[in-house]
C-alpha cells in the first residue's frame, strides 16, 4: 500500500514530566504531516491553498489510538493515508512507528470548505489523483 511518509521529531516542549509526548501535541504533529504532505506529495503550498486559493480543511472527527509512548529525543516515521475522499470530506489516517513498534494510529476527517464563508466546497479536482494514490484498500 502507498502512503506519504515524514519524519517528525519529539522535542523538549512536547513532552510532559513524565517525559512522554503531552497527548494533545499528537494534533499538532499530525497537522504538520497533513501540511507537509500537501507540499512535498501534493505539490501544493498549504499556506497558498489557505490564504490565496480560500480552501481549507477543519477537523470534523477524530480517532486516536496511543499503543505505545513517543518520548523526548525520538524520531518516529509517519505513514498518512488516505481513507475517504468524498464529494466535500477528507478521510486520512496517521500512523507514528517507532523501531518497527506502532506508537500512535490516529484517523481524520476534514470537510473542504471555503475559508472566507466557511461553507463547504467540493474537493478540487486536481488534487484528487494523489490522494487516490494513497488510498488505503477498502
Amino acid at each position: 500500500m502507498s502512503c506519504f511518509k515524514t519524519e517528525i521529531h519529539v522535542r523538549f516542549g512536547h513532552v510532559d514530566p513524565a517525559g512522554i509526548v503531552y497527548y494533545p501535541r499528537i494534533y499538532d504533529y499530525i497537522h504538520e504531516v497533513f501540511e507537509s504532505l500537501w507540499e512535498e506529495y501534493v505539490g501544493q503550498d498549504y499556506h497558498d491553498l489557505l490564504l490565496n486559493r480560500r480552501i481549507g480543511f477543519p477537523l470534523v472527527h477524530s480517532e486516536v489510538d496511543f499503543e505505545a509512548p513517543l518520548k523526548f529525543g525520538a524520531h518516529p516515521e509517519v505513514r498518512a493515508t488516505c481513507t475517504k475522499l468524498g464529494n466535500t470530506s477528507l478521510g486520512m489516517r496517521y500512523r507514528f512507528w517507532l523501531d518497527g513498534v506502532l506508537c500512535v494510529d490516529a484517523k481524520m476527517t476534514t470537510v473542504c470548505v471555503n475559508t472566507k464563508t466557511m461553507k463547504s466546497i467540493r474537493f478540487p479536482d486536481e488534487f484528487r489523483p494523489r490522494f487516490e494514490a494513497i488510498m488505503e484498500p477498502q
